[in-house]
């Protein structure tokens, strides 16, 4: 028998965006991006067991060699997409099917609503584990509401990032510290 793998289904470009757009309000630097290797550790150490990191993106007729390089030396496996419309959601949604077959846990990394069926379809199984990885506030309100689908937040449970990104988010009382507000 071999052992359960959690295969780490991330949309790139939905990061950046949510990143860029509703947390920053402007294109990130390249240190204000995600430690994308803090991702592949947490996932491995949340759900004790061996990751397959595929990292979707749209590209044009060149490969970004260097951001794939480094994808890959991370241990990541890129996948370099092009075509008409949105390839990189039709791509994790074919992956997402695709693994619906097999005894594998899943974890999404992305906002995105588009996603819905297939995580459903994945939840399911009962013997699976699926997880969404993103920002909660920004998450979209239908894949959140997937019975059974655990979240884990890119900042504050990955610890993806370098420094403290500019966030609004509800406080348990007793993780409050005033410290952080004076």
């Amino acid at each position: 028998m071999t052992e359960r793998t959690t295969y780490l289904l991330v949309d790139g470009e939905n990061i950046d965006a949510t990143l860029g757009v509703s947390v920053l309000g402007r294109r990130p630097q390249p240190e204000e991006r995600p430690r994308w290797n803090k991702l592949i550790q947490h996932a491995e150490n949340a759900w004790q067991q061996p990751v397959k990191g595929l990292f979707f993106l749209a590209v044009g007729d060149n490969l970004p060699s260097g951001f794939v390089q480094a994808l890959i030396a991370l241990g990541y496996k890129a996948v370099p997409l092009r075509g008409e419309g949105k390839v990189v959601d039709i791509a994790i949604q074919r992956t997402a099917e695709a693994l619906q077959e097999r005894p594998a846990d899943v974890m999404l990394v992305s906002h995105d609503k588009d996603f819905v069926p297939q995580m459903e379809d994945l939840a399911s199984t009962p013997e699976r584990r699926t997880g969404l990885v993103g920002f909660r506030e920004f998450m979209a309100a239908d894949l959140q509401d997937i019975p059974g689908i655990e979240f884990h937040d890119l900042e504050y449970d990955v610890s993806a990032f370098t420094n403290r990104l500019p966030r609004v988010r509800i406080i348990d009382i007793d993780e409050f510290d005033p410290l952080e507000f004076i």
